[in-house]
């Protein structure tokens, strides 16, 4: 069956997808949107109107976890353990990743210097609660890449950007996410889910929202 992933350069979710894809080497095309000016035929197949979806023959199927739970269940190999408490855990670190993206969205687009230094202290709060369960590594359940890890690559990443600039140390405390940060950063699967320009783009970006964040990347 052909696999198609509709996507967006910048959208940390669509990383999930590509990189779940690529640990099951599995064959797809790549059709990127502009979300600005999202084209008909793709609010017809994304209800909620986001990326990624993925076309599995003509068949849609959006959100990113969704999508990854669908490679799971049709595609090896597997990247969620087999125990089904540990498997239900791994789910739930998943929409942990998701309200941490949401706490990024909150720091980048903060507007004065008050909410900027709350927005990295709400950060910080949950890299710790991560580091506080985290094993030795190298991954989220140890030696074995998941989907967890897929789930929070996206996360870690803006941070290439943004550490020169951002003021704020968000790892200083939490030695196990800032080593599993480094590791997953040198994964091929993680490297390969955005393209070369995406450092710049996301500058770009950032620095459109007009917060704190963004004047510091632009100056």
């Amino acid at each position: 069956m052909k696999l198609t992933l509709i996507s967006h350069a910048l959208c940390p979710y669509v990383q999930r997808a590509i990189i779940a894809l690529k640990e099951k080497g599995i064959a797809y095309e790549r059709i990127d949107i502009d979300l600005s000016a999202k084209p008909d035929w793709f609010l017809a197949i994304s209800p909620l109107g986001k990326t990624p979806v993925l076309l599995a023959g003509e068949q849609p199927v959006f959100e990113s976890a969704v999508i990854c739970e669908y490679l799971e269940d049709t595609l090896g190999p597997a990247l969620h353990p087999g125990d089904a408490l540990e498997r239900a855990q791994h789910r739930a670190w998943i929409e942990f990743a998701s309200a941490t993206l949401n706490g990024i969205w909150t720091f980048y687009t903060a507007k004065d210097d008050a909410a900027y230094a709350a927005a990295g202290a709400a950060l910080k709060d949950r890299f710790a609660q991560l580091d506080a369960m985290l094993g030795d590594g190298p991954y989220f359940g140890g030696k074995q890449f998941s989907l967890v890890d897929a789930a929070f690559a996206p996360v870690f990443r803006y941070f290439d950007v943004f550490d020169a600039a951002s003021g704020v140390d968000l790892f200083a405390s939490t030695p196990k996410v800032r080593a599993w940060q480094q590791t997953l950063s040198q994964r091929k699967t993680v490297k390969d889910a955005v393209t070369a320009e995406y450092p710049a783009l996301l500058r770009e970006f950032v620095v459109r929202q007009g917060g704190v964040l963004g004047k510091r990347l632009g100056g």
